[in-house]
């Protein structure tokens, strides 16, 4: 990554533009990357006269597929046929443009799996408030002849006045793709439907159901078909019943109505809307008021409407038949410093999580999977807007992830961790995050989409760490624990930029509280549109 041409630093959430990144696209100056995904790439760009808009350009593999632009074109026009009050308009698109694009109205706030993963499940208030506003959404999606296929929690953004659905029916173009054979799946394990996972046709009630699963996570914080592997997830979609034990008083039976296997038995949106106007924590009043999400929340969306406002000086247009119109109604305004909001990262540690599933499930969940590979195979990769990306692979689903019940390490304790009154509870255990998305569990030795109390993320071109927590980079070689422990307590940060910590960098992190270390050697140069691996090992103090 390098900086933006202008020289400011960019707020939380923006990440600044790369050399391969484009500065103009059909007319809009591109200002700052959103985030990345299978589809391709999603930019902060500003019109000619200075509104904001998010924009999306394609992978260079799809703008080369005659039958996924042949698509595309269909489902821009589709779409920009919905004028729904929940969802963000699109507003403009490049359908036969050398690369195609598509803009559309930008949300300053976070994405549903962003808001659970800093602060955990929401009220049940907000919660029900949010079922409507997606349920209203999905309203005006359907009544253009659209279905979603995608939705899910990175695919709701959260404004100070309700919920807006992203990336409406873009999925479809992707699904004529020969590329959805070699990595592109449709659909998000955990939110697709029954009929989506075997290959049936999709239709309104299949949104019914993602919208279902969503209401579940973020009133739960856990996906109502768990976590681990992607093959068990989709065979528990099919054939179990939903885990709703997590979920709050009161929730259980709208949730469990949309998550009905058949179809038909699923409710429809204008139900499911009266319905929670009848409920008890709504008091018979559907509406976005102050008060309505939680003040950490709120607050957090004040910083999410502090945008980077100087775009970079003119560039390459990503069109070159578009260049000259472009270039000349595009003029480059002199340079701004923009100062940096503070990053909210602490997340919270009391989310209620799912129990441990029995040795013979897992197994079998993994043989069933595994056997379904073949099946599943035009259901691979997934395009995620919202800054939550998702990798394109070239198997049937996402690197897989290495947890220490799968792969144990070693736990043999070195004698400076002894001397240290140390001991390793694992050693050089490699593990793969498939996606930003996913995050370490330093201390249980797994990647997970859930809620942990000691963790290693990614966004915005740096790993992260609580907020409560310390670490130490040391200038360069391997890093041994007593040069751990004199590291953090002499030089701590919490600054973790990608740029420093390249493939075979090592640096470590300490507990707030107990006092662990976990010892990281990245194995992978990290960025935030694809996997990252790296190998830990996690001492445990006085044990």
């Amino acid at each position: 990554m390098t900086t933006q041409p202008f020289g400011a630093q960019l707020p939380t959430g923006f990440q600044a533009l790369g050399i391969e990144d484009p500065r103009e696209v059909g007319g809009y100056r591109v200002c700052a990357r959103l985030g990345a995904g299978g589809m391709g790439r999603v930019y902060l760009a500003y019109t000619p006269a200075g509104r904001p808009v998010a924009l999306k350009v394609v992978r260079p593999e799809l703008a080369e597929d005659p039958e996924f632009r042949h698509r595309f074109a269909q489902e821009v026009a589709s779409a920009q046929r919905i004028h729904g009050l929940y969802t963000a308009q699109v507003v403009d698109a490049g359908a036969d443009a050398a690369t195609p694009w598509l803009a559309t109205t930008f949300v300053p706030g976070p994405s549903l799996q962003q808001v659970v993963h800093r602060h955990g499940p929401l009220p049940k208030r907000t919660v029900l408030l949010l079922l409507a506003g997606i349920a209203e959404a999905l309203q005006a999606i359907h009544a253009a002849g659209v279905v979603h296929r995608d939705l899910k929690p990175g695919n709701v953004l959260v404004a100070a006045d309700g919920p807006r659905v992203i990336d409406f029916g873009i999925a479809r173009a992707a699904d004529a793709s020969p590329l959805t054979g070699t990595g592109l799946r449709i659909g998000s394990p955990g939110f697709m439907a029954p009929e989506q996972v075997l290959g049936l046709p999709a239709t309104a009630a299949t949104d019914v159901f993602a919208l279902g699963a969503l209401t579940a996570y973020i009133a739960s914080g856990t996906s109502p078909f768990g976590d681990g592997p992607e093959p068990a997830a989709l065979y528990r979609a099919v054939h179990e019943e939903p885990d709703l034990s997590h979920l709050p008083y009161g929730l259980h039976d709208l949730v469990r109505y949309c998550l009905a296997k058949n179809p038909d038995d699923r409710p429809g949106t204008a139900w499911l809307i009266e319905a929670v106007r009848h409920h008890a924590a709504t008091g018979g009043e559907l509406r976005f008021s102050d008060g309505w999400l939680p003040q950490q929340l709120s607050s957090e969306l004040n910083r999410h409407t502090e945008l980077p406002t100087t775009p970079p000086p003119r560039a390459t247009v990503l069109d070159p038949a578009t260049a000259d119109a472009a270039t000349a109604r595009v003029p480059a305004p002199a340079p701004t410093p923009l100062e940096a909001a503070p990053t909210a990262r602490r997340r919270s540690a009391g989310t209620a999580r799912r129990g441990a599933r029995t040795v013979l499930l897992t197994a079998t969940a993994l043989l069933i999977g595994a056997a379904a590979v073949f099946l599943l195979l035009d259901y691979t990769g997934y395009f995620d807007d919202s800054g939550d990306e998702k990798p394109a692979t070239g198997s049937s689903f996402p690197a897989s992830t290495v947890s220490a019940a799968a792969a144990p390490p070693s736990s043999a304790p070195t004698q400076s961790a002894a001397a240290s009154g140390y001991t390793a509870a694992y050693t050089d255990l490699e593990l793969t995050s498939p996606d930003a998305d996913h995050e370490f569990d330093l201390k249980a030795g797994k990647v997970t989409q859930d809620t942990s109390a000691w963790y290693l993320g990614r966004e915005a071109g740096a790993f992260y760490i609580p907020e409560d927590g310390d670490a130490y980079i040391p200038p360069a070689g391997p890093l041994a624990l007593p040069d751990c422990l004199k590291g953090v307590d002499t030089q701590p940060t919490s600054t973790l930029p990608f740029t420093t910590l390249r493939a075979g960098r090592s640096f470590c992190v300490r507990a707030h509280g107990s006092q662990d270390i976990a010892v990281i050697r990245t194995l992978t140069t990290a960025s935030d549109d694809g996997p990252v691996k790296v190998s830990i090992t996690y001492y445990r103090r006085g044990a």
